[in-house]
């Protein structure tokens, strides 16, 4: 069953844009470790981080709150699979979020795609619960 899907599309330019204005502070505030590794490892840094950003406020739209209700940029985090393919982690206010609206018997899985034509980056994010066998 889907509990929740969420969509955002960012401009790249203004992404770069904010990078240059102010840096690390932008980074740090919004972007995991582990996010920032991959976007810098990156010819297109800008995209990187602008398709990241796009996640994860279409992960804040899936969960239902948007960014507010104690969610933290950094409570939503995309990494990749060794095929590529882009994985969501949630932590703190977001798991809980999660958690929260995950039927009992169920494990919810968050599905994440993301994709950029310059100047554009977007991310669709489908929540799922699915049976896991056992009720409680």
């Amino acid at each position: 069953m889907i509990l929740g899907i969420g969509t955002d599309l960012a401009n790249i330019e203004r992404i770069a844009a904010t990078l240059d204005r102010f840096g690390d502070r932008f980074r740090n505030r919004v972007f995991t470790e582990v996010e920032q590794k991959k976007a810098e490892r990156r010819k297109d840094t800008a995209g990187t981080y602008a398709k990241r950003w796009a996640a994860k406020e279409a992960c804040s739209k899936a969960l239902g709150t948007g960014l507010r209700m104690g969610i933290s940029w950094k409570d939503m985090a995309v990494s990749n699979l060794r095929s590529g393919q882009p994985v969501m982690q949630l932590t703190g206010w977001a798991a809980e979020r999660l958690a929260d609206m995950t039927p009992p018997g169920h494990e919810a899985i968050v599905h994440v795609t993301l994709t950029d034509d310059h100047p554009w980056a977007q991310a669709f994010v489908v929540i799922e619960a699915r049976p896991t066998g056992t009720e409680t």
